[in-house]
C-alpha cells in the first residue's frame, strides 16, 4: 500500500513530496464520490450485466442502465446511442476503422493534421491499406476551416472527422458549421469530445454530429472505460466491428462489460454535468493568473493556440521558452507535473506534431510546456508553478 504524504514510500526507496499535479490533460485523478460509486462493483454486486436470470446480473444491468443515462446526459443525445469502449482511443478506431470497413472501395477519409493519434495513426494505416485520405492543414490556433472541408469533400468521402477540443493548446474547433457543411452532403462527421466535454457544454443534439468519442479517465473517471455516441440520425449508416463476440453494445463492441468502471464512468459525467460551468470560470482565471504570472517575468515566451480564452478550453497553458533545450527543462522540473506534449504520444521521440501543425518552429516546439489545470488545482499550485518554471528557465537561459 502507497500511502501519500509530505513524503511518500514505495517499498525501501523514499520519494520527496509529490510534485504539483498539472498535466490534467494527460489524465485525471479519480474524484471521492467516482470511487465510492464503484466499489459496491468490485466487492458485493459483482455480476454480469449479461447475467439477466438472476439478480446478480439484474443488478449489474440496471446499474449499466443508469451509467448509460448519465452519459448521455451529459451530451444530450439517447442513452441508447451510448456504446461503452475501453475509451476514446478504441471509440475513435471503431467510428473511423468501423465506417469505412462497411464502405465500398475506393472511398475517401477527411482527418486534419492537429488530431490525436489515434485518429492520425488510424487515417495513416487505412492509406496504407488503399483508403483514399485527406489530411487538411490547420491554422495557427490549431482550428479547422469549414470551407476547407467543404472544398475537400468528393462524391466518395464517407467520414469526416475533427476533435471538438484540442488536447495540446486548447483550440476549440468550430464542430457545428464543420458538421453542417457534412450534414448538408450526406457525409458521416466524426468528432473526438474526450477534452471539449468535462470543460465546456457539449449538446451533440443541437449539431449534426454523427459520432462522438469520450473518455472517463479525462473526467475524473476511472481508467479503462469510455463511449462511442452513435447518433440514432446515422444509424442507418453501415459500421463494422473491430470484435466479433457475443454481440454486445448493439452488435458493435462485444466483451464482457466492465461494470464498476462504466459505473464510476457515468457518475463522473453527473458531476461534470453539476460543476462544469462554475469549475470552466475558475480555470480561465487560474489559467490567466499561470500564463500571465510566467510572461510578466519571462521574456521571450510563446503562447501556443488561440490567445482569446473563450476560443480555448479552460485550464489550458502551452507555452514555449527561446533559448533553452528541452529536455533540460523538462528534467529540472521537479516541483511541478507537466507535459511537453501529448501524454499518449510519449512513446514517440519526435516533437508535438500539433505545435509543428500550427506553425512553431522545431527549436520552440522543444522548449514547450503544456499546462492542464484541473478540478484539484488552486491558486497556490499556480503561484508554485510560476516559481519554478521562471527560476529554471533564468537558470537555463544563464548557462553558458
Amino acid at each position: 500500500m502507497i500511502v501519500v504524504t509530505s513524503e511518500w514510500q514505495r517499498g525501501d526507496v523514499m520519494t520527496p513530496e509529490l510534485p504539483v499535479y498539472l498535466d490534467h490533460h494527460a489524465t485525471t485523478p479519480v474524484d471521492a464520490r467516482v470511487l465510492a460509486s464503484m466499489l459496491p462493483f468490485f466487492e458485493q454486486q459483482y455480476g454480469n450485466a449479461s447475467s439477466l436470470h438472476h439478480v446478480y446480473g439484474q443488478v449489474a444491468r440496471t446499474a449499466v442502465n443508469q451509467a448509460r443515462e448519465q452519459v448521455a446526459g451529459l451530451l444530450n443525445v439517447q442513452p441508447r446511442e451510448v456504446v461503452f469502449t475501453s475509451g476514446a482511443t478504441e471509440a475513435n478506431n471503431l467510428a473511423i476503422k468501423g465506417s469505412l470497413a462497411a464502405a465500398p472501395a475506393g472511398s475517401h477519409l477527411i482527418v486534419n493534421a492537429a488530431e490525436h493519434k489515434s485518429v492520425l495513426d488510424v487515417a495513416a494505416k487505412l492509406a496504407r491499406r488503399g483508403v483514399e485520405v485527406t489530411i487538411l492543414p490547420v491554422d495557427q490556433f490549431g482550428c479547422v476551416d469549414p470551407k476547407a472541408v467543404l472544398n475537400a469533400i468528393r462524391p466518395t468521402t464517407i467520414l469526416v472527422s475533427a476533435m471538438m477540443g484540442n488536447n495540446e493548446v486548447g483550440s476549440i474547433n468550430p464542430v457545428e458549421e464543420i458538421a453542417q457543411v457534412c450534414a448538408e452532403r450526406s457525409v458521416t462527421f466524426h468528432s473526438d469530445v474526450t477534452q471539449a466535454a468535462p470543460r465546456i457544454p457539449v449538446d451533440l443534439a443541437a449539431m449534426s454530429v454523427d459520432l462522438a468519442s469520450l473518455s472517463a479517465h479525462k473526467m475524473y473517471g476511472p481508467k479503462g472505460v469510455g463511449a462511442l455516441i452513435r447518433r440514432r440520425s446515422s444509424s442507418s449508416r453501415p459500421m463494422e466491428p473491430l470484435m466479433d463476440g457475443g454481440g454486445h453494445e448493439s452488435r458493435l463492441r462485444s466483451g464482457t462489460l466492465p461494470v464498476p468502471l462504466i459505473v464510476g464512468f457515468g457518475k463522473a459525467c453527473e458531476i461534470v454535468r453539476a460543476v462544469r460551468d462554475d469549475e470552466a470560470r475558475r480555470l480561465r482565471s487560474l489559467s490567466e493568473q499561470l500564463e500571465q504570472g510566467i510572461r510578466s517575468q519571462l521574456s521571450d515566451v510563446q503562447l501556443n493556440g488561440p490567445t482569446l480564452s473563450e476560443f480555448r478550453l479552460p485550464g489550458n497553458v502551452n507555452l514555449s521558452f527561446s533559448g533553452v533545450d528541452g529536455d533540460a527543462l523538462m528534467t529540472r522540473l521537479k516541483k511541478i507535473a507537466v507535459s511537453s506534449g501529448a501524454a499518449c504520444s510519449s512513446s514517440d521521440p519526435e516533437p508535438s506534431h500539433v505545435l509543428r501543425a500550427i506553425g512553431v518552429p522545431d527549436r520552440l516546439v522543444k522548449a514547450s510546456l503544456r499546462f492542464g489545470l484541473g478540478r484539484p488545482t488552486t491558486t497556490a499550485d499556480v503561484e508554485i508553478a510560476i516559481e519554478e518554471v521562471v527560476r529554471i528557465v533564468t537558470e537555463l537561459r544563464s548557462m553558458p
